[in-house]
């Protein structure tokens, strides 16, 4: 049972017992549980293992390509913004990357569908493997997923594009006021872009 091993290091994580994470609730300390609520938390474990995710790369989809066409504007227009030495460099490389990154994830590899113990219980953390997402307020479900990460593969695929065409344009035009705000408003825009349509469309659809 891979999937059920991996709640260990969650657990951990959260510090709380599998049981308590299985459960979606604290425990008393000197709590006895009763073979009939065992036996659920078991049926839960088991179905939760037994569920072989789907992922993006498994169906055509427009988004893999998008996502490619992306990350080479991306890569063009970093490396022109490199060679004409335009400010805010650092920023631009480092938000490019974690676009490109987590784009990567949610364009090719994201699960198309979560497991049913998301739609069973409320839970806003998303976990799989490497890769962490917790967003109090939002209970992620087969309701709202799909539209959470149609969201940020359009916000960080056109971030890709964007910010170095942003950054060239305007340290070509107002260099030195660009210099000063550039990164100010390069994270101001990538906080946005993602944080905000989780909860927009997280909750709309929830």
């Amino acid at each position: 049972m891979p999937d059920t091993v991996l709640l260990i290091p969650l657990a951990n994580l959260l510090d709380v017992s599998v049981t308590e994470l299985l459960m979606c609730e604290r425990l008393p300390n000197d709590d006895v549980l009763k073979p009939d609520k065992v036996e659920d938390i078991v049926k839960t474990a088991i179905t939760y293992a037994d569920e072989s995710p789907e992922r993006a790369y498994h169906v055509k989809s427009k988004w893999i390509v998008f996502y490619g066409f992306s990350l080479l504007i991306c890569c063009i227009g970093t490396f022109l913004n490199y060679t004409t030495a335009q400010p805010c460099m650092e920023t631009l490389e480092t938000l490019a990357l974690l676009s490109a990154v987590f784009g990567a994830y949610f364009c090719c590899f994201v699960r198309t569908k979560l497991s049913s113990f998301y739609d069973e219980n409320s839970v806003n953390i998303f976990y799989d493997g490497p890769f962490r997402m917790n967003v109090p307020g939002v209970k992620f479900n087969n309701r709202n997923w799909p539209h959470i990460v149609r969201t940020l593969r359009l916000s960080l695929c056109l971030y890709m594009i964007l910010f170095p065409i942003i950054n060239i344009v305007a340290g070509s035009i107002v260099a030195d006021v660009w210099e000063n705000i550039g990164k100010y408003v390069f994270l101001a825009m990538f906080l946005c872009g993602v944080l905000l349509p989780i909860y927009v469309v997280g909750k709309k659809y929830e």
